[in-house]
């Protein structure tokens, strides 16, 4: 995305904040309703040549007089005409297109136009058409839609925040999605992990993958320098695949096999149009409380298994007693274990999650912690305990996380036996931020201060093994004086559950010995007979002077 772009967007957020529309959060859902328009306008455009050609379905999306519904047809009103025919007439539109086309329909259904000011909607329109988005790759326009998603990094707004790009990008590395694997997310939020995840596909299937820092292309224009120019600069930098996509098999089936929910309606919207600008059209997203009985969700939602399943769900305290749905693994009604059941439950057989928690699930001492707990160790393959830095989610919040990455069986352990053999732990110090800065909503890169390629490095060779032989040295070791502190450890199943099914990495750490000190003992004991006759000889002037009085 080029400069001229990104002015763009901040000239349209600027002209919306102007004009009293000042929640992060409610502006990137108006300025989705509008690309979305306009990018509909421009597939009918597409749809029409194909129609000429002879080649397409030949079905239309606004056909005969709905054609008055195109932005190519009303972009030229102003005033309240425009306003209120946006409002009244495009909105309904397109949320009655339930048959024809379903996700256009679901996107605004319930959708409330809030820019009212008629001036503001028309500068916002004319900025908008301005740009060809046919003329723009789909890296480009998820690009440009990722950049607005940077405004909700400057507030947690009802306890949403992004999770860290980096963080997301080795907990997909970690689970490995495919074509073929069902992908969801309960707590999609703006669909960042599902978006990641089929990237990361992309990468496998393309033929050329463009290599860029876990920084963006920016970071590079910023420093001046080409990626190969970085990296010997920096040779730990943290870098991806992002794939071109265009010869990936069955890009349908890979659409189709994206889920997602999310509680808020104004996140679904934002989550689908990032999904959209990302070339992801067809993903199944639901608004949907997944924690209550009165979730929203059908009988095949509640039914259906995923092989890969990526979260970081909000830890919003306690749930009402009443309001939790009766299928899931556990009683308690703290949000977190509640999530971390609903995963369990929704993993298929040979699935994989990856899913950040907060300290206090991994150690916390009620009956329900845990239950869960050892369900997790004994019916589940616990895989790895990655430990992250306690700044990893500055400013929004600061409480300590580590990632769970687990496995369901494809068969049943028999004879009783623990699915989990042993529990890798993994603690990232640094993930290449600075922890205690922050500059521009976010914390500014300290990439020579990363440490997850080594954890990418170490759980490719544990993954090498079948994860039959965890890196690192076993809990309760002790390691000479003088070592390096361990980054990575492992502890068996049976000591895991000698210490109550406590998680927390810390627990298990090996120690280091204390240095020998260089002084002749036999020298130490002599001052210390020093000090104590000096003491005694201060004690018994003091007892004479006493008696004396």
């Amino acid at each position: 995305m080029d400069q001229s772009l990104r002015r763009k967007l901040d000239r349209i957020t600027d002209i919306l904040w102007a004009g009293g529309v000042t929640n992060p959060v409610t502006y990137i859902e108006q300025i989705s309703y509008l690309i979305y328009l306009k990018l509909l306008d421009e597939e009918e455009a597409d749809r029409e040549l194909s129609r000429r050609l002879g080649v397409g379905n030949g079905v239309l999306l606004f056909p005969g007089e709905a054609e008055r519904f195109r932005w190519s047809k009303w972009r030229f009103k102003s005033g309240t005409d425009l306003r209120d025919f946006v409002r009244d007439q495009v909105f309904p539109y397109m949320a009655s297109l339930v048959q024809d086309e379903p996700h256009v329909a679901e996107y605004f259904r319930d959708a409330v136009l809030e820019i009212v000011d008629p001036n503001v909607l028309k500068q916002v329109v004319d900025e908008l058409d301005e740009i060809d988005f046919r003329k723009l790759g789909p890296d480009v326009k998820g690009d440009i839609f990722e950049y607005l998603l940077t405004h909700l990094g400057q507030s947690a707004l009802n306890g949403q925040f992004r999770t860290p790009r980096q963080i997301r990008a080795f907990m997909v590395e970690m689970v490995d999605p495919d074509i073929g694997d069902t992908i969801y997310d309960p707590a999609c939020g703006t669909a960042g992990f599902l978006i990641d995840a089929v990237d990361y596909i992309l990468a496998r299937y393309s033929e050329e993958p463009l290599e860029v820092p876990i920084y963006g292309e920016e970071w590079l224009e910023k420093r001046g320098q080409t990626l190969e120019e970085a990296k010997k600069e920096i040779p730990n930098l943290q870098t991806y695949k992002k794939g071109l996509g265009e010869k990936i098999p069955d890009w349908g089936r890979l659409e189709a096999s994206i889920y997602g929910t999310d509680v808020s309606r104004q996140m679904m919207r934002i989550s689908m149009m990032n999904l959209v600008l990302h070339g992801i059209g067809k993903a199944r997203l639901k608004r949907a409380n997944v924690l209550s009985e009165m979730s929203g969700l059908t009988e095949d939602d509640l039914n259906r298994r995923y092989q890969v399943i990526l979260s970081n769900p909000p830890f919003a305290g306690q749930i009402p007693k009443e309001s939790i749905r009766q299928d899931l693994p556990t009683k308690s009604k703290k949000s977190e274990l509640l999530f971390l059941a609903l995963m369990l439950r929704s993993l298929a057989p040979g699935g994989r999650c990856a899913v950040v928690v907060p300290e206090g699930a991994l150690f916390g001492s009620t009956k329900a912690h845990k239950e869960l707990r050892e369900k997790l160790l004994r019916e589940y393959e616990l895989l790895a305990v990655v430990s992250l830095p306690a700044g990893v989610f500055k400013p929004y919040a600061g409480v300590k996380t580590s990632v769970l990455v687990f496995r369901r069986p494809k068969t049943e352990p028999t004879n009783g036996a623990p699915a989990t053999r042993h529990v890798w732990f993994y603690e990232i110090r640094n993930d290449g931020y600075d922890p205690d800065k922050i500059q521009g909503g976010g914390r500014p890169e300290t990439p020579e201060k990363n440490d997850i390629p080594g954890l990418l490095s170490a759980w490719a060779e544990y993954k090498a093994t079948r994860f039959q032989k965890p890196p690192g040295i076993e809990a309760g070791s002790v390691l000479p004086a003088g070592s390096e502190e361990p980054r990575c450890w492992w502890a068996s199943f049976d000591t895991v559950a000698e210490n109550d099914w406590n998680l927390a990495a810390s627990r298990y750490k090996p120690r280091v010995a204390e240095p020998v000190p260089d002084e002749d003992p036999a020298e130490l004991i002599r001052e210390v007979l020093a000090i104590e006759k000096q003491l005694t000889e201060g004690l018994e002037k003091l007892l004479t002077e006493v008696e004396g009085r």
